[in-house]
Formats: C-alpha cells, structure tokens, sequence
C-alpha cells in the first residue's frame, strides 16, 4: 500500500517534471546502416576515380595545369616524353608509405588501387576521344570542376588520389582544419611554381581552377557531416 500524501492535483505536475527531465532518446541507425557496402565503395570508386581522370584530361588538353601530384604530374608530362598516366603513378609512389603509416592499410589500398586506376583512365581517354582542342576557360574551370567531384566521392569512401590530399586529410584529422582549405595552399604553391613552363596567363586561369577544385571539395566534406564510412 502506498503511503504517499499528494493529492491527484499535485501528483500531475512532478510526474509531467519527472517526464521533461528523462526526454525519450530517438532510436538511433544501427552502425552497420550507415556504412558503405563492399559494391557501393567499388562503385563509389570507380565513378570518383572516371570523374578525376576525365577532368585531368580536359585540363592536359588545355594545356593548363593544377595542384597537388596531378598538377606535378601534368608539368612533367609536357617536358617529358613519357604518357601522363606513368608520371603520374611514379609521382604518388611516395605518398603511398605516407598514407600506410598515418591512416592504415585499409586507406592505403584503397588510395593505391584509386592512383592505378586514375593512371589507367588517363590513357584511354585519348584513346577514346582523341585528340581535343578546347577553349581554355572552359577546359580549366571544367576539368578542375570534374576532379573536384571526383576526390569528394574518394573521400567519402575511406580513399584519395594520394599526394596532397593524404597530407590535407591528416591535418584534417588532427588540427580539424578544413581538407579543401588545406589542399588550396599547397596547390596554388604548385601552380605558381609552373611558371617555369606555362605562360603566365595560363597560370592565372590554372590558379582560379584550382582554387574551385579545392571549393568543391572544402564545402561539401567537413568533419562530422557525412556518416557513410
């Protein structure tokens, strides 16, 4: 038998007080509901890793360069006689160690096999479409808008195209600083530095694309936004 002495009256209220206080939690998405399955990271993939190449081929066809190894990569390949595709493979190689030791075998060959199959892509889309001549405006700004789209779908799924953005999703990690923030310094260094090659006017234009690759990628993958693993 209850010895309680309050009145119905008074009962309601610290009941309704006792419910505010001990909120209902929504039910939350089992873990295993917001990764990425095997073919969706596969797919995943290969599409970032088309969009990536696609994009750095509109820019070799411009004439143009970018950040990062790929922007590297390009210089080398219109002073060396060798395919784009092999520099650019050559290039992440020691990249590769990096992204074993600091974010694991799984990111590491994920980023391998992303690296292979960019360099593979570069060389069928000559192939494939031949040889292009295309205004430079819309060569730069379009395949830099292409790579961007690439790495932000590699990102999401636990990869990268090596180099620079291995470098950028550490800082990321560690100092919380933005990955597209990052890669935006250390690419406008690299295009500054193709002076050597490219015409200053070029270079401009080159400056102003990669500066809206890394916009894409800054303003579309923050930390704590996107749960897909």
């Amino acid at each position: 038998m209850s010895t309680s002495t309050e009145t119905p009256a008074e009962a309601a209220p610290a009941a309704a007080s006792r419910h505010m206080e001990r909120p209902t939690a929504a039910p939350s998405a089992p873990p295993s509901a917001l990764r990425h399955s095997v073919v969706e990271d596969v797919l995943g993939i290969l599409t970032g890793t088309f969009a990536a190449s696609l994009g750095l081929f509109l820019l070799k066809s411009s004439g143009a360069v970018t950040g990062g190894t790929a922007g590297l990569a390009l210089l080398l390949s219109y002073s060396v006689a060798l395919p784009f595709g092999v520099i650019f493979f050559a290039v992440n190689l020691p990249f590769f160690a990096l992204a074993v030791w600091k974010k694991g075998w799984n990111f590491a060959l994920r980023t391998g096999a992303a690296i292979a199959l960019v360099s593979i892509m570069a060389s069928l889309h000559p192939a494939a479409l031949g040889s292009l001549h295309l205004d430079p405006v819309y060569g730069v700004l379009g395949g830099n808008l292409l790579a961007g789209v690439g790495l932000l779908i590699l990102f999401r799924h636990q990869s990268s195209l090596g180099g620079f953005n291995i470098l950028a999703l550490l800082l990321q990690d560690k100092l919380k600083w933005r990955a597209g923030y990052v890669q935006m310094v250390l690419d406008v260094a690299i295009v500054l530095a193709s002076l050597v090659l490219v015409p200053p006017l070029m270079v401009l234009l080159s400056a102003a694309g990669a500066t809206l690759l890394n916009l894409v990628v800054a303003l579309n993958h923050r930390p704590g936004r996107y749960l897909g693993k």
